[in-house]
């Protein structure tokens, strides 16, 4: 019952959004207080997960959002994301934009924590959408979190990939191998599948795009006037640059084992994001004074409070779920057969992963936890512990929705509706999970 409850729950939150139009914030907390209550969570332990839940995600996340919007929201009033667009049509094209950008996402950042990839890389994508054309800020989207999760589950040092790894055995430097032509070629097949899809009625812009007051004013306002006034792009990058470099150096330090307490330190996203905070606030005060600074960090403002809020509570329906114990049973429904052939092993990984996705919203708890479901039998399998690993990571991106707090993260920053966000996250993330798994199949028939 506890499964079917939180499909229950699922629904209802999508259903009272788009059918109902009830506010985000609201669906949630119902769908969350309906699941705790329908499976024997109990009416204080609901609340307290519930409470719990949302003050985790902001201990996580909060300062990484904060920080990201008020970068972005100062290189912006700079002119820097007017420029950076600039460079990039001129260096690769508008119609291969996505491309560029989903390559990047899935081979250079996969050290840096998903949230601050969409925080760092969503105006980007706002300010190249429209070069494209009528469906230019989907495609956009779509390649940026499709890029963002095929790096994050396949290639090395991607959190859900150095976890299955580590869970299962798997050499690094073997993952590494594989992921690095998984994740990309998953990620560019799938944002090339996803532009045939937008040739046709798919996306709608009335709405599907769905920019709020907030958000409108941080992407118009360029408060910058003339672009002899804005400062070299690379100049302008530094901010975003900077902590990348920092968090990839902490992340690899670690990985390689020569990390201490001073390295932790400089890697941490909190810190490493101050100290772009603090670059953006030297930039934009050079290049607009005190007052245009000020304007820009008030839109800035304006911008997290709603982002926070439903960041938050997204995180709060993620502890409810945890608290119904769903992994526990999921574990107990699926068993290994040592006598199963290696395609049925293949996709039993697949599916228990995803299946935890569905549930559970987080693709790396999903992928720790399908690990942790199929590790202890490995032994009686016979197929690598590679091929099972990247099924889990392929499964593990199935159709990211309204259970994790990064969906709202993508809604918000991107600008679009929960129903555009379905169509480019969630649709995304489904076509790359599908994609991905023939190419496992392949790598068993090697591997």
């Amino acid at each position: 019952m506890i499964v079917i409850h939180t499909a229950i729950a699922i629904v209802v939150i999508i259903v009272l959004i788009i059918k109902a139009k009830v506010d985000p914030v609201i669906s949630l907390i119902i769908g969350a207080l309906y699941l705790g209550l329908a499976t024997g969570v109990g009416f204080t332990a609901t609340i307290v997960a519930i409470a719990t839940g949302f003050g985790e995600i902001m201990g996580e996340v909060g300062l990484l959002i904060g920080f990201g919007v008020l970068i972005g929201a100062m290189l912006h009033a700079i002119g820097a994301f007017g420029k950076m667009v600039t460079m990039l049509v001129n260096g690769v094209g508008a119609r291969r934009l996505p491309y560029a950008l989903t390559a990047a996402m899935s081979t250079i950042f996969p050290s840096i924590y998903v949230d601050v990839q969409v925080v760092l890389a969503s105006p980007v994508a706002r300010s190249s959408g429209p070069l494209i054309g009528r469906t230019g800020l989907a495609h956009m989207a779509g390649a940026l979190g499709t890029g963002i999760f095929a790096g994050y589950v396949f290639v090395i040092p991607g959190l859900a990939a150095v976890s299955i790894a580590g869970l299962l055995d798997i050499p690094l430097g073997l993952w590494l191998i594989y992921g690095l032509v998984l994740g990309p070629l998953t990620a560019i097949l799938t944002t090339l599948i996803f532009r045939w899809l937008l040739r046709g009625r798919y996306w709608k812009s009335d709405r599907d795009e769905e920019v709020d007051e907030a958000m409108a004013e941080l992407d118009t306002t360029e408060l910058v006037e003339e672009d002899t006034k804005t400062p070299p792009l690379f100049v302008c990058l530094l901010p975003i640059l900077v902590p990348l470099v920092m968090i990839a150096f902490g992340a690899f330090a670690e990985l390689f084992g020569f990390s201490n307490d001073f390295i932790t330190f400089l890697g941490d996203a909190n810190f490493a994001l101050f100290v772009g905070l603090l670059g953006a606030y030297a930039l934009c005060r050079r290049t607009l004074g005190s007052k245009g600074t000020d304007t820009a960090m008030s839109e800035g403002f304006h911008t997290t409070g709603e982002i926070l809020l439903i960041t938050g509570i997204g995180g709060s329906l993620g502890a409810v779920i945890g608290e119904t114990g769903l992994d526990t049973i999921l574990a107990g429904l699926f068993t290994a057969d040592a006598a199963a052939p290696v395609i049925l092993s293949i996709l039993l990984a697949w599916v228990i992963a995803a299946v935890l996705h569905l549930a559970i919203g987080s693709v790396s708890v999903a992928a720790i936890a399908a690990a942790g479901i199929i590790g202890p039998v490995l032994g009686s399998i016979n197929i690598s512990p590679l091929v099972i690993g990247l099924a889990i990571a392929s499964g593990a991106m199935f159709a990211l929705q309204v259970n994790s707090n990064f969906f709202w993260m993508f809604k918000s920053l991107i600008g679009l509706s929960t129903q555009g966000t379905f169509k480019t996250l969630t649709m995304g993330t489904s076509i790359a999970s599908v994609v991905s798994l023939p190419m496992v199949l392949a790598v068993a028939l090697i591997a």
